[in-house]
This record gives C-alpha cells, structure tokens and sequence, in this order.
C-alpha cells in the first residue's frame, strides 16, 4: 500500500461519514483522476483480499464500511455496546447536541477539541440523535435531539431540558 492510498484509507475511516472525490483530492493534493483510480484499486484489494472492510462508491462519494460477512460479530459487538451505560465522552457530546443543538460534527468535534464520528454513530444506533442534511451547508449533516431521547427522558420539548435557556445561548 503507498502513502496516497494509506492517506485515503485514513481519511474515509476518521470520517465515517462518506466523503466527496472532491474533497480527498482538495485534502490530500492531487488530481481528482488520480484519487478515482487509487479508490478503485483500494475497493479491489478489498475485494481480492476478502477483508473485513469495504469501500462503497456512490454518487461521487466514498465510504469505508464493513464487509456483510462480518455482519453477525457487528451485530454482536453493537447489543452488547446498547446493553452497556453510555461513556462520559458519549454523555459530553449528548449534552452538547441537547443544549447546543443542532450542531454539523465539525461543530461538536470543535466544542469537544477531539473527533467525534464514533460516539456520534453510538448515539446515533442508540436512537438518542438523529441526522438530516444540513441545508445551510453543502455535503454537511446536522445532529440533533430524538424523540425518543425526549421520550426516554421524560420531556415534552428540549427546552424542559434544565437550564436549558442559559446554556443554550452560550
């Protein structure tokens, strides 16, 4: 593997969210031809190689997943994951949506200074946060409150949330 295609494998990894040909190319400094064909060459030694991960390309976007094989150790890991408490960084970025709220995850990752894509996933699993495309922003998604976080925590709307006011306008 070379370093454009480590650089690649790295960047859709830290993302978890899929990214734009465009924006690889933009990030890492070469031709956005180039970056196709490494992407291609990556998604095959996926392929040949029969590994755990995946490369799915869409619509000009590129997202690593994992493989449908390893689907029932995924399955696994995540009830075992539900079953458990959340994680203080979990609960941290749960409050920043509810108070802050909407946020994009640049957003939440810049309030928490570290990323943010795993615990956003966990929550999002966990149906306490929802996703929608940010109309604001173009290829940007928006996390906000569920209902069912609502729901769980015995409110009527997110400002019953206390003191909701005084740190939402912070």
């Amino acid at each position: 593997m070379n370093d454009i295609e480590k650089k690649i494998e790295a960047l859709l990894f830290i993302s978890g969210e899929p990214l734009e040909i465009e924006k690889i190319a933009e990030i890492i400094d070469i031709e956005k031809e180039q970056i196709k064909e490494i992407i291609q060459s990556l998604k095959t030694d996926y392929e040949i190689n029969n590994r755990g991960l995946n490369l799915v390309i869409f619509d000009n976007k590129i997202q690593l997943t994992t493989n449908p094989q390893v689907s029932e150790v995924i399955e696994k890991y995540l009830q075992k994951t539900l079953k458990e408490d959340l994680t203080p960084a979990a609960v941290e970025t749960l409050a920043i949506i509810a108070y802050k709220g909407p946020l994009t995850r640049s957003e939440i990752d810049n309030i928490r200074g570290v990323n943010s894509s795993y615990i956003l996933r966990n929550l999002l699993i966990r149906g306490l946060i929802e996703r929608d495309v940010d109309s604001h922003k173009a290829n940007a998604f928006i996390y906000k409150i569920s209902f069912d976080f609502l729901r769980k925590m015995g409110l009527g709307k997110i400002e019953d949330l206390p003191e909701y006011q005084k740190y939402h306008n912070l």
